[in-house]
């Protein structure tokens, strides 16, 4: 018999429903989480399992509904609170910045905030502006927060269940364009292997998705792809790249990154987030710091200019990187 192979989308709903199953305090709210099953499928068919006790449709209010999750976490519930798009916690952002990440530590520790909040990231589909940012290195820059940013089916789940289990508040973030859904089906591999029983993936521990000996790539969520794809274009040219798939943003897995460097001599941070300020500078200086000795290039990143993601379909393409473009940068990389 075979594996059982599920889409992302999938992989979550069912991470979140074993959870509901195995703790009854564990519950979802968010806009269009109940009967519609989440706009990006997250909270598919969790209604019809635990109907409106558990799956709580709310009002058009996040600053309301994820402080109520930050209430509830601070009562002894796990809550589960989805913000429809990244881009929306501005509008909740006091909640995010001075509540969930610091409540811990201004009680010296005697108050948990056992949350996730979970939200879709990335473009690629013309979604403008306002709908396509990725913004994980904003939450990744707050003391307090775990970040998580499964990039797999397979990953998606297991992070999602350590994620609910973790006492910590947790941002989760799920590329639109990896979840597999029927109508923005991007990659082919938005559906893969899952296992059916519960099982967790610790946090701060990345993933080669590929070995390799000339180059280091190090991604998350859909620029793993993108990585992928350009590693098997040049290993047609003999060029032999290896790709990192951090999984958490923190903690972070700083030593698969600097054990890769120090194997492959070169490294080029690929990301969809904005090149200034966030996770492309940070892995760049973790590894100027720790292993500039090590490098036979000078380092390099990829990543969306400090615009806003555009509209217009040729623009969008032209900030978000592709596959193409990671090639032809390791192309230089390696020719020096």
């Amino acid at each position: 018999m075979g594996q059982r192979i599920i889409p992302m989308y999938q992989a979550i709903a069912e991470a979140i429903r074993q959870e509901m199953e195995r703790d009854p305090s564990v519950f979802v709210m968010g806009e269009d989480v109940g009967v519609y099953g989440g706009i990006f499928g997250a909270t598919h068919e969790l209604w019809k399992h635990f109907g409106d006790e558990r799956v709580r449709d709310t009002p058009i209010s996040e600053m309301g509904f994820v402080g109520a999750a930050v209430g509830a976490a601070l009562e002894g519930m796990r809550p589960i609170a989805e913000v429809m798009f990244a881009d929306f916690i501005g509008a909740c952002f006091d909640q995010v910045l001075n509540h969930m990440s610091k409540i811990t530590y201004m009680s010296g520790g005697q108050l948990k905030v056992p949350m996730v909040l979970m939200t879709a990231i990335g473009g690629g589909y013309n979604d403008a502006a306002q709908h396509s940012q990725c913004l994980y290195s904003l939450f990744a820059h707050l003391p307090g927060l775990k970040v998580v940013v499964p990039s797999t089916p397979y990953d998606a789940k297991g992070l999602m269940i350590q994620a609910i289990r973790d006492d910590n508040p947790v941002i989760y973030c799920f590329h639109k364009g990896l979840m597999g859904l029927p109508w923005m089906t991007i990659l082919e591999a938005t559906w893969a292997p899952v296992p059916e029983e519960p099982y967790t993936i610790p946090f701060g521990v990345a993933d080669i998705k590929r070995g390799g000996k000339d180059m280091t790539i190090v991604a998350v969520a859909m620029m793993v792809h993108r990585a992928l794809e350009a590693a098997e274009m040049l290993a047609k040219e003999g060029i032999e790249v290896e790709v990192i798939d951090l999984r958490t943003l923190v903690p972070l897995d700083k030593e698969a990154v600097i054990h890769s460097v120090k194997k492959t001599h070169r490294l080029l941070v690929v990301d969809e987030d904005y090149r200034s300020f966030g996770l492309s500078s940070e892995i760049v200086s973790l590894v100027v710091e720790e292993a500039l000795e090590y490098l036979d290039a000078p380092p390099r990143r990829l990543a969306v200019p400090d615009v806003p993601i555009p509209y217009s379909d040729p623009l969008e393409d032209f900030v978000i990187p592709s596959a193409a473009r990671i090639a032809q940068v390791v192309r230089e990389m390696v020719a020096r």
